[in-house]
């Protein structure tokens, strides 16, 4: 006969304001097989759990049911408290009556009713409820960065510092990611390559960090502590082993005009190309959309003037495949596509720019050498407007609901620099609102409006209009003036919202982890696992997972690394007890469970059954690894025949819920 305990939690007033707890702890206790039900303030406190496991030892308790808020946030508590009395962790269930009652009901009585039902199916369960063993798996000692920005390199750094194999994959032909375009950081204007070249330098001569430029992710399959991932190395058409980044085959290449992505296509590279002088690693890359001997087999200048044969022309893309125990997500961002912003006349003016494609204008390695000019005509520009928000909280479909975060203080690092190299250029910033949330940042802002005299105007531009003079012509409100304004300006810089890289999504389809509606990666929680993505074994490092400036991006990145370390340092891990189990005798081989399976855990295999009569029958069936699986519960409801079932959550148990709330 099963002797079940309930404990009822007011979590403060969380709980307690909402529900009367004592009247749920009352008529809980009158459930057959419930033998002590009270209320505590809280449970989850040091305290609350002593009670609780003085009730096992007590009372004898055969299972618990804790009435209180989710298990996500403390079921593993309430499992440890049991176990150390001496009670299976899997005896004890968790009735949601805060998230899924308190928080969303005003009526006491309402949501005093649905208390006790959640609690009433809650034991219904714990009557079925049986002992799970946990099994151990290995853990690989080895892990993979996907994406070579800042945020990858530092927490690949931070990974080897540890003693750990890391795998960097970039799908670029360098690593360095957005920060290796940009001139000057915020608030402390210094130099951004000073600050990130010895970062990538750093992490190509680790012993412990293998670098897989040119890459991408092509699958990953397994689990946390043991991931299989196929890598793809993409096509250089240069052997990297024997390019040593002198740059004669880039001198002789003829095809001079090719749109130079690096410079945000500004200007032009040859067909044979190292994207900057800093590039780590510093091999050649021919691009096979303009390379004349790729193309129709005439030319081959690069392969004549190449001193130590790298020149590769029959070279094709390679697989290789690793083992990894953990898989940290660094794959950063974008900028919006303005294709739709046809009032800004940013596909029609070649003076209207985005900010990403002024930093390549101001930076010294980029297409001017370091001096702003126009693009148009490269002359000298003396007014310069900044539209902020372009595309950033917006209700409509063209941008994005968010704000980007890092807009209004790189406008304001643009303002300055400007106004610092060219006193006589004026500089307007029209924005919603200022956001300056960071360490100094405010101070920052401040020093643009006061000491570089910027004009800062509250108001939206409706309209820029190029004029025949060359000039444009900038349409816009003053909201504090009431007044329309038309400035004559010589550029335009656009604040495009940013937006994650668009790898992102079929990544995190591979890697069986969560993205939100702007497709960021998930964290496990928004404040208690920020760099946790809900998969286990896979972490978040940068902009990937929201907007972030430089600052935050490296902090995350450390911290995503000593998440993986933590992972990492261990022999073995706990494996979840809840898993998978097939019927053989109820399976008819169909694959339906195969085909929603997202783990790989599912195998099929012919099997013998002797029949009535004594003869030998050969079916297909499923079976399940326990090692692989980790009981998302999709092949349970596919099988069409119920042979399928989770432990834990067995088809069984969840009837008996939802008879103890349909009565």
């Amino acid at each position: 006969m099963q002797r079940i305990g309930v404990f009822v939690c007011h979590c403060g007033t969380n709980i307690a304001a909402t529900v009367d707890v004592k009247a749920v702890a009352e008529a809980l206790g009158h459930e057959p097989g419930v033998v002590i039900s009270q209320d505590y303030q809280y449970m989850c406190s040091e305290s609350g759990q002593n009670l609780v496991k003085d009730a096992i030892k007590e009372h004898n308790l055969s299972g618990i049911v804790i009435c209180s808020c989710s298990p996500r946030m403390h079921e593993n508590t309430f499992r440890k408290a049991a176990a150390a009395a001496g009670l299976n962790p899997y005896l004890v269930e968790i009735a949601n009556i805060r998230e899924q009652c308190s928080w969303i009901h005003r009526d006491i009585a309402t949501a005093t009713e649905k208390a006790i039902i959640l609690g009433k199916a809650a034991v219904a369960k714990v009557h079925l409820n049986t002992p799970l063993t946990s099994m151990e798996s290995p853990v690989v000692k080895r892990a993979l960065v996907i994406g070579g920005g800042i945020a990858g390199i530092q927490t690949a750094l931070d990974i080897a510092e540890a003693g750990f194999d890391v795998d960097i994959v970039e799908k670029e032909a360098t690593i360095g990611g957005k920060m290796a375009q940009i001139d000057k950081t915020f608030p402390t204007l210094d130099c951004a390559a000073c600050i990130l070249t010895p970062k990538m330098v750093e992490a190509s001569q680790n012993e412990k960090i293998h670098i897989y430029a040119f890459s991408e992710v092509e699958a990953v399959k397994g689990f946390v502590g043991n991931f299989t991932v196929k890598i793809k190395r993409k096509a250089r058409y240069v052997d990297e082993v024997k390019c040593t980044g002198c740059g004669a085959c880039i001198e002789k290449c003829p095809m001079k005009k090719v749109p130079n992505e690096f410079n945000m296509g500004l200007d032009n590279r040859h067909a044979v190309y190292i994207p900057f002088a800093q590039a780590v690693p510093k091999i050649a890359t021919i691009d096979p959309n303009y390379c004349m001997m790729l193309k129709n087999g005439k030319c081959g200048l690069c392969s004549k003037v190449c001193a130590a044969g790298a020149i590769d022309y029959k070279q094709q893309d390679s697989f290789i495949e690793e083992k990894y125990g953990a898989i940290v997500v660094a794959t950063g961002f974008n900028p919006i596509k303005l294709d739709k912003y046809d009032e800004f006349s940013y596909n029609t003016c070649p003076d209207v720019v985005t900010s990403l494609e002024l930093e390549r204008l101001m930076n010294a390695a980029g297409p001017n050498g370091g001096t702003l000019l126009r693009p148009s005509d490269k002359s000298h520009p003396h007014t310069i407007v900044f539209v902020q928000c372009v595309g950033s909280r917006c209700s409509d479909e063209k941008g994005k609901p968010y704000c980007s975060k890092i807009c209004c203080m790189y406008t304001a690092k643009h303002a300055m620099l400007i106004r610092d190299k060219y006193p006589d250029t004026e500089v307007y910033v029209f924005y919603i609102d200022v956001r300056t949330p960071g360490k100094n940042f405010d101070e920052f802002y401040r020093r643009a409006v006061e000491q570089y005299n910027v004009h800062y105007i509250k108001g939206m531009v409706g309209k820029v209009t190029p004029k025949s003079d060359g000039k444009i012509d900038v349409q816009a409100s003053d909201l504090l003036s009431n007044e329309q304004l038309h400035i004559d300006a010589d550029m335009v810089v656009l604040a495009a919202a940013i937006e994650p890289d668009k790898t992102a999504r079929p990544l995190a389809t591979m890697l069986t982890t969560q993205m939100d509606t702007n497709d960021f990666f998930t964290e496990a929680h928004p404040k208690l696992r920020p760099v946790e993505s809900a998969t286990a074994g896979i972490f978040l490092s940068g902009a990937c997972q929201g907007p972030k400036d430089i600052p935050e991006t490296v902090a995350q990145g450390s911290a995503a690394a000593a998440k993986a370390i933590g992972l990492l340092c261990k022999n073995s891990i706990t494996c979840n007890p809840c898993v998978a189990h097939s019927d053989e005798l109820m399976c008819n081989g169909c694959s339906s469970c195969e085909k929603v399976r997202p783990y790989g855990a599912i195998t099929y295999s012919d099997k013998e059954f002797r029949m009535p009569d004594r003869t030998i029958a050969v079916r297909r069936v499923a079976s399940v690894n326990p090692a692989v699986c980790q009981g998302c519960g999709a092949c349970t409801v596919a099988c069409p025949s119920g042979a399928m079932d989770l432990s834990g959550f067995s088809n069984s148990q969840i009837m008996a819920e939802v008879d103890a709330i349909c009565k």
